[in-house]
């Protein structure tokens, strides 16, 4: 299915424009590529300022694809055609090693010559993903990670503990679904066909002691089984196999779940910075995700990058922009007002970051020891098998058994 993207605006100031006047012949246009899901809005006011600072600058942002896949489908069907006009895209940490294999992404390395000293003051895990082969393929533009969502008022009203086990938080989400009523979500998590499916699966599978090299494993079938079971004893909500990530914050945001996944960007969604109204605000805890046993938590690493088109015809500004986009006091603004997990270590200390995300302190070691999802040119085809398998064991169009062994079977020869 093709997409077409939205074209907004160049966001140009007043001042941009009287400077524009002037040198309207030396001006140079960055077309970038994010999705909607991104939020443009808290990158608007940013390029603004890189415009002002850089009068001989404009940008102009196009946006489409609610979906990590959607996006990626789009960018590979313009990158495929070797097309020139997109500057700079916005991809998914686990795209970087597809678009270096192919081509399309432009190694950043020629453009930073102190590229080692540069990168020591951001995190090692974007880093390590926006790197192939010892070559940085993209800009860090900021973290991930999948964390445990809580109603802090709810577990308070029940003198309920955050839970550290699966099995602790089937117990604690079963007591305060049937004390509540109505239709209170115990647990909410993705099952649709999506990306965030695949890393859901993963953490289970991870926190029971397992690995990707063997998804037939007691800890592939504990992990499977208990999204399972979650739907089957209503736990989490029928529809669970239709669920995204979006679907799963504007859920939780409206009051209707206890115990969610989620990534960092929830945060300031119900905290009221959202489109949608919050009825959760100051009542929200986030935690590590619980684990099996006694197997140690693990989450997905995730976040974005930004990545220089190969055949793009304006690589110099582009990367100035990505400089400036990956700077403290940009990662610092969308930090502050969008949740955005920052890429620089220093910010995790920092007093206005942790102001208006106080939670950012506690999951600094849980993001630093996040684990990245199989790194390999064939990870569309791998995300493809897992995430459809398990969304069709969640469905109930297939049994546990069957969608892992179809799953082994899948990716095998292609995580040789």
């Amino acid at each position: 299915m093709s997409m077409k993207p939205v074209r907004i605006k160049p966001v140009l100031t007043a001042l941009t424009l009287a400077l524009l006047g002037s040198a309207s012949a030396a001006t140079t246009t960055l077309n970038i590529f994010m999705g909607s899901q991104q939020r443009p809005e808290i990158f608007q006011p940013i390029f603004e300022r890189f415009q002002a600072q850089n009068p001989n600058i404009r940008i102009r942002i196009e946006t489409g694809g609610a979906t990590s896949e959607a996006q990626n489908q789009y960018l590979t069907t313009v990158l495929a055609a070797k097309d020139s006009t997109l500057d700079i895209f916005l991809i998914d940490v686990v795209r970087t090693a597809t678009f270096a294999a192919a081509g399309w992404a432009e190694p950043l390395d020629g453009y930073l010559p102190s590229k080692d000293t540069y990168l020591k003051a951001f995190l090692p895990g974007p880093v390590a993903a926006a790197s192939v082969g010892g070559k940085l393929y993209a800009m860090p533009a900021f973290t991930d990670s999948q964390f445990l969502y809580y109603r802090k008022d709810l577990l308070e009203k029940y003198k309920a503990k955050v839970p550290r086990t699966w099995d602790e938080l089937t117990a604690t989400a079963t007591k305060i679904q049937q004390a509540e009523g109505g239709t209170l979500q115990g647990f909410n998590f993705q099952g649709a066909p999506i990306e965030g499916t695949v890393c859901n699966f993963l953490e289970m599978l991870w926190t029971g002691g397992g690995t990707v090299n063997d998804v037939t494993s007691p800890a592939a079938k504990q992990g499977l089984g208990f999204l399972v079971n979650s739907v089957k004893t209503k736990l989490s909500p029928a529809a669970s196999a239709e669920i995204k990530t979006d679907d799963s914050r504007q859920q939780f945001q409206s009051g209707n779940v206890l115990f969610g996944l989620n990534w960092s960007y929830a945060w300031a969604h119900f905290q009221g910075n959202s489109p949608q109204p919050t009825k959760v605000k100051g009542e929200v805890g986030v935690a590590a995700l619980p684990s099996f046993g006694k197997n140690p938590t693990a989450t997905c690493t995730g976040g974005w990058q930004w990545g220089l088109n190969a055949y793009g015809k304006n690589k110099a500004a582009a990367v100035k922009l990505l400089q400036y986009m990956a700077s403290s006091p940009v990662q610092k603004e969308m930090a502050v007002r969008g949740a955005y997990l920052p890429v620089r270590k220093s910010l995790y200390n920092d007093a206005g970051v942790l102001a208006a995300n106080p939670h950012f302190k506690a999951l600094f070691p849980i993001v630093t020891k996040a684990r990245p999802r199989p790194v390999t040119p064939s990870y569309p085809r791998v995300s493809e098998i897992i995430r459809n398998n398990v969304s069709a064991a969640v469905a109930g169009s297939k049994t546990v058994d069957a969608a892992l062994a179809d799953m082994q079977r899948d990716l095998a020869p292609l995580l040789k």
